[in-house]
Parts: structure tokens; sequence; C-alpha cells
């Protein structure tokens, strides 16, 4: 009872301050809606409306694992609307120096997320990732890319992989061919008529909506 008590004193102050208590509880229902979409379910929801967009639907697992590893372990059960730069900042604070690329990576993630959120008629933060990387500022890492085999020193290394696993092989074939790893790993003996790889143009670096394929010509030995 004083709970219904309680509840008809809050819409009779509503009225009593010139407010239409029917259009006001209409408005608060959806933001009362709005705190029960958590990060957790927008992450996923985000990823499996992006994944036909990823290299094979995302198969290789690149895309969601900074937001599994990194984010979602200390944000999953907010509210997407409670999600500010400072929950941001100490999420990924602790990853920044080390795990620059990481970081970066976890960072926008979670931008799409919340773009994601925003689609879906939820009232969030859009700029709580760009205040973030301010609270963050710059980072004391520097990123070092493994230098490239001088090209001279390529038939010793090749002459020392005797193919004795699976990874030697697949390395022989990649210096056989010049193509990336990613459509090594997803290689299939359908793509191979004759003397010619078809590597479908999905597989291919920067083709994401490419209609052509890539034909890649093997040597005997390839």
């Amino acid at each position: 009872m004083k709970a219904a008590r309680d509840e008809a004193d809050k819409w009779r102050a509503v009225v009593r301050e010139g407010k239409d208590a029917i259009k006001e509880r209409e408005r608060q229902r959806p933001e009362a809606e709005q705190n029960l979409h958590i990060l957790s379910d927008i992450a996923h929801d985000a990823f499996e409306s992006r994944k036909a967009e990823l290299k094979g639907d995302d198969k290789a697992g690149r895309w969601f694992p900074p937001l599994e590893l990194h984010v979602l372990p200390k944000l999953e059960k907010m509210s997407v609307s409670q999600i500010d730069q400072s929950g941001i900042r100490d999420t990924l604070a602790p990853i920044l120096q080390e795990k620059a690329d990481t970081a970066r990576k976890a960072m926008n993630r979670l931008s799409i997320c919340l773009r994601h959120a925003a689609a879906l008629g939820l009232n969030v933060d859009l700029r709580a990732t760009d205040k973030a990387k301010a609270l963050l500022g710059k980072q004391l890492h520097t990123v070092k890319n493994f230098p490239a085999m001088n090209w001279r020193n390529v038939p010793a290394f090749y002459q020392s992989l005797d193919g004795s696993s699976v990874c030697e092989l697949v390395l022989r074939l990649l210096i056989l061919t010049a193509v990336r790893s990613f459509p090594l790993r997803h290689l299939r003996l359908s793509q191979i008529n004759g003397n010619i790889w078809t590597i479908p143009a999905e597989a291919m670096k920067g083709r994401v909506g490419a209609t052509s394929d890539f034909r890649a010509p093997l040597s005997q030995e390839a």
C-alpha cells in the first residue's frame, strides 16, 4: 500500500509542476528500458551485425577478442548509457603502455559498440572514447615492427625448412607464392586448378567488397 501511495504522490507532484503525467510517464519509460541494455549484449549484437564486412565472417577471430579480453571483464554488466570516459580510461590504462596496439583496437571496437547502441536509439555518449583518449594521453611505448629478412638470406632459410611439420610446409608455400598468411591459412584444394591458385576476393587484404578474385601462379615446387 505504501508503494502505491508513493507512486500516486509522485505523479501528483508531476501534475502540480504543470506537466502531463501520461506523457511524462511515456518519456521516462524508454529511459528505464535503455538502462537494461548492458555493454555485453550490445557488443555481441554489434559484432554479429558487422561479421559480413569482415574477412571470412571473422572466422579467424580477430575482431572480438580485444573487447572480450580487455573491456568486457570490467564493463560488460554496465548499461551503455552509463559508460563514460573515466570508466574507459580506468579499463584500458593498465595495457596502454605494454599493449598499445591492443588498447587501440579495444578502443576502436568500443567506439563501434557505442555507435551501434546509438543506432538502436539508446542514449549514449558517442564522444566517450575520444574523451578517454584525451585522459589517457600519449603512449610511451613505441611500436616496433619485425624487420624483414634480407632477400639474399631467403634461399638458405628456405633450404633449412625440411618440411617436417605443417608449419614449415606452409612457410615454404608462403615464400614460393609471396601471398599473405590469411589466404594460406584458409587454402582449399578446390581453389587450385593446374598451376593457378585462385584466391577469393574477400580473402585479400583491403579488398572487402571486391568482386574479382586474385590468381597466383604456382611453380612446380609450389
